[in-house]
């Protein structure tokens, strides 16, 4: 019998339209490049990438593999990680940390590659991470607040549109299955027709 283990992260994530500029303190963006050669019915098994040095703006037609290329000895982080399926906000996850040289290699060698920046903001008294996705999945963005218990009684700033935390299609390895743009109109016609929804039972929302 497996013995019990605190491996889970506990999030919740909503579709946005932008980074507000008063968000954005200046400082370049994390780049991050994944690959995953898992990812089906909410099962991952992805390898990262990070670079704090270089900054790529996230349009449609970036190539992932291609700024991989062009800036491979500038990523100074690289992690294999395993994920299960997300249930009310907590999803088990294992993460190790790899050599770049090697991560790079996987990535261009197979999987389902995104690419995307990470900003990092402070609001309230939860940190964000705010990810600008390319490619494929432009124009994507997705705030997410992450803390080690469940993320309960949640300020959330008004850019945030709609909650997506149990939505799996918004998933980082849900978009690897299929990308944002195949079904981005699909989701604007669900929005325009049912209107934002909050998730009601993690504690009291509080919009700013």
């Amino acid at each position: 019998m497996s013995e019990p283990t605190d491996d889970f992260e506990y999030e919740r994530r909503f579709f946005c339209r932008e980074l507000p500029a008063e968000y954005d303190d200046g400082d370049a963006p994390t780049l991050i490049i994944q690959s995953y050669y898992v990812h089906a019915d909410n099962y991952a098994l992805r390898v990262r990438l990070v670079s704090r040095k270089v900054h790529v703006d996230m349009t449609p037609d970036v190539n992932p593999v291609a700024v991989l290329d062009e800036y491979r000895d500038r990523f100074s982080e690289a992690y294999v990680t395993v994920k299960g399926p997300s249930v009310g906000g907590t999803r088990y996850e294992v993460e190790r940390e790899i050599d770049t040289r090697i991560a790079a290699e996987l990535i261009k060698r197979g999987g389902s590659v995104i690419i995307k920046n990470r900003y990092s903001v402070w609001i309230e008294e939860d940190g964000w991470s705010v990810d600008v996705f390319g490619g494929p999945n432009a124009p994507l963005v997705v705030a997410e607040a992450e803390r080690s218990g469940p993320v309960t009684n949640l300020t959330i700033p008004k850019f945030c549109i709609t909650e997506i935390t149990d939505q799996a299609r918004f998933n980082n390895d849900g978009l690897a299955n299929r990308p944002f743009c195949k079904w981005a109109d699909d989701f604007e016609e669900e929005l325009a027709l049912e209107g934002p929804r909050f998730q009601q039972y993690f504690g009291k929302n509080r919009m700013v």
